[in-house]
């Protein structure tokens, strides 16, 4: 793959300032799909999102207008919000696993047609996705042997577990969050669909980032099922595959050892 950086800018609009996104044209997909994004989440009031001010298109590229928020480093206080924050929204369900319309992780496709069986879903639109693209991009060999060993044995993970179709934000790292200088969360940069829950909380672990408060919290608010810990490397397997799809052969041998670990474990 060889995706276009986004141009980030601020400028004002009228009096007011906004921040830009602007991409060619070809990829203006992108753009609307974090658009889309934000609103859904916006819709929830769970979480606080900058709000999408505009859209539009040249006849070379393509740009998004959002909010322009004064943005701080989260401390304990707005981790423990946030915690409780996240859990409020996941609470909020659809009625089945996906989203009606596709739309990004980072700059890869993510295919989201809905399905009623979330095992299904994540094999078909997550992982077969992204081991698929990986082969197309030259990786090979051990990693497909075993990662097409690990769909095989998926539904070992979900044998006594059975989530409901939560809405996520869907690329939860700590780069994507930060707080306002009242301390209210914030989140951007979504890549939303109902799913599993704990595909959100399995990725803020992947970077770090997050404190103990965030966690303490959120549990508080509902707390996860047995069996979370393991699940953390299915979910976050999606996102190292599609990292190493993005930026390169480094990610490979931490995709491996996941899914060694997986096997082991099924």
């Amino acid at each position: 793959m060889n995706p276009q950086p986004v141009n980030l800018n601020w400028r004002k609009k009228g009096t007011v300032p906004i921040f830009v996104k602007r991409l060619p044209l070809a990829e203006r997909w992108r753009l609307d799909a974090e658009a889309d994004g934000l609103a859904r989440l916006g819709q929830t009031g769970a979480l606080r999102v900058p709000q999408v001010l505009g859209q539009g298109a040249s006849d070379t590229e393509a740009w998004l207008e959002i909010e322009w928020l004064d943005l701080h480093p989260p401390d304990d206080a707005a981790d423990q919000r946030m915690g409780a924050a996240l859990a409020r929204l996941h609470a909020v369900t659809g009625p089945a696993f996906g989203l009606e319309r596709d739309n990004a992780i980072g700059a890869t496709p993510q295919p989201n047609t809905l399905v009623a069986d979330w095992t299904l879903f994540w094999r078909q639109r997550r992982l077969d996705f992204q081991l698929e693209l990986a082969a197309r991009n030259g990786y090979c060999g051990r990693l497909q042997d075993r990662g097409q060993r690990l769909l095989e044995v998926l539904p070992v993970f979900f044998t006594d577990y059975r989530p409901q179709p939560s809405l996520l934000h869907g690329d939860l790292w700590a780069g994507n969050r930060a707080m306002l200088a009242d301390g209210t969360p914030v989140v951007f940069d979504p890549a939303v669909y109902y799913g599993d829950r704990e595909a959100d909380l399995a990725m803020t672990r992947l970077f770090g980032g997050f404190g103990p408060r965030f966690y303490a919290s959120y549990e508080a608010t509902w707390p996860l099922a047995a069996g979370a810990d393991v699940r953390r490397d299915l979910y976050n397997l999606y996102h190292v595959l599609n990292h190493l799809n993005l930026f390169g052969g480094a990610w490979r041998a931490q995709a491996e050892a996941m899914i060694g670990r997986l096997l082991a474990a099924s």
